[in-house]
């Protein structure tokens, strides 16, 4: 890593770290609620391999975060930590694994030095000789934060990687170019225990001062949904964390999605989400540039959700992971009774999304009955016309019962 990126590291993560995260379980204690796999056991508390484990996968995907855990080692214990693991393979080699073994072990000890304990497997070799002596419990914290991962074995940094320079120095692993993904254990049949699993999910960076200065306001200040009308049956599912909006698809309310507390009319709305969880794989139509299904169909992991604009179910920017891409505005899309060039003006221009699991950028603006959408730096909708857009109205987050992060909301009423 050269000295400007370590340099950079630093800054990004004491700015993401500069006050208390808040953390939640990955593990309950008692069962493997939320995760994948077959071959690992619970045992008074703590995730233990078995001799036929292998991968034991979250169920949810993650992009920026710092996760926490315990792990103890028998001697010559060997397993992994997989980050950013698209759920099958190797994750040493489709994702990144990230080494737990008893290096100290004598069968060990022709080790290359980045199959040491901590070291990014094949790539990273960490630092030796912080590990506490076999059988006791070790403390890790894993930061990761776009591009950058940090290691830090019971209270000492161990590795530090710029995943941007390892794709280029190892141009043909397929891990290093994921920003998100899964976590996972990756067994070799050894006990190797896990306890106090946990996660603080972190929202993207931004440029708050900048983006007041340019008259935008927050409609999530990162702790509270104050800005939002949460129905009965909704606590508990919209959840605020370090900045990041959780939804997990799971409300009671009749009505499930998150309206605004105040209306407008013209003005222009940026935010960032991601998808954190699995959808099913579905045939999904094809769209040409007028809008049109093209009779041709592909399977995707179905992912819906939208923004909804001045009140209106059918004004709704579509963020979803069908093969025309986020942007799309469905219901005047596909009103067949709507002139042409309109029903062109609300077909993406061009799939934009980053791959699913990664964060989005979004801007949307509306004027009068005219909608631009500018989705991660492409202007994916322009100045599409709106026939009978109600010229007022609350903003929403709607959801088809995808789980899915949002952060980053803000306004500017133009």
């Amino acid at each position: 890593m050269t000295n400007y990126a370590r340099i950079s590291l630093i800054l990004l993560v004491t700015s993401c770290l500069s006050h208390a995260q808040e953390f939640r379980p990955l593990f309950n204690g008692k069962d493997l609620t939320g995760w994948k796999g077959a071959g690992y056991e619970v045992v008074d508390g703590t995730i233990v391999c078995t001799p036929k484990g292998s991968n034991l996968v979250t169920e949810e995907r993650f992009s920026h975060y710092i996760l926490d855990f315990e792990f103890k080692l028998p001697p010559g214990g060997n397993n992994g930590l997989g980050i950013h693991y698209p759920g099958t393979g190797d994750a040493a080699y489709v994702g990144l694994e990230l080494q737990i073994l008893d290096d100290t072990a004598e069968k060990y000890k022709g080790l290359k030095e980045y199959q040491f304990h901590g070291s990014i497997y094949t790539m990273v070799p960490a630092k030796k000789g912080h590990l506490k002596a076999v059988g006791e419990w070790n403390h890790e914290r894993v930061t990761v934060l776009g591009d950058r991962v940090k290691v830090e074995l019971n209270g000492t940094v161990i590795t530090e990687a710029n995943l941007t320079e390892l794709e280029q120095k190892f141009p043909k692993h397929q891990g290093v170019k994921r920003r998100s993904g899964h976590i996972s254990w990756c067994g070799h049949g050894d006990p190797v225990a896990f306890r106090n699993i946990q996660i603080a999910d972190l929202a993207p960076t931004t440029h708050a001062e900048a983006l007041k200065k340019q008259g935008f306001t927050p409609l999530f200040d990162g702790k509270t949904l104050e800005a939002w009308k949460v129905e009965a049956g909704s606590e508990g599912h919209w959840l605020p964390l370090n900045g990041v909006l959780k939804y997990d698809g799971k409300s009671t309310a009749k009505i499930k999605d998150l309206w605004s507390v105040k209306t407008y009319g013209d003005f222009t709305m940026v935010l960032d989400w991601r998808w954190n969880g699995l959808g099913p794989v579905m045939n999904r139509p094809v769209i040409n540039a007028e809008g049109n299904e093209t009779g041709e169909t592909l399977k995707v992991e179905e992912l819906d959700s939208g923004i909804y604009m001045r009140g209106n179910i059918h004004s709704q920017v579509n963020l979803w992971n069908w093969p025309v891409g986020s942007g799309e505005v469905y219901g005047f899309r596909t009103n067949k009774g709507l002139p042409a060039e309109v029903r062109a003006g609300v077909t993406p221009k061009e799939k934009a999304d980053r791959p699913v699991g990664e964060w989005n950028h979004m801007e949307i603006t509306m004027k009068g009955d005219r909608l631009t959408v500018v989705l991660n730096g492409k202007k994916v909708i322009g100045n599409a016309q709106l026939p009978g857009v109600k010229p007022t109205g609350p903003v929403g987050l709607q959801h088809h019962g995808s789980s899915i992060d949002f952060a980053n909301i803000w306004i500017k009423e133009l």
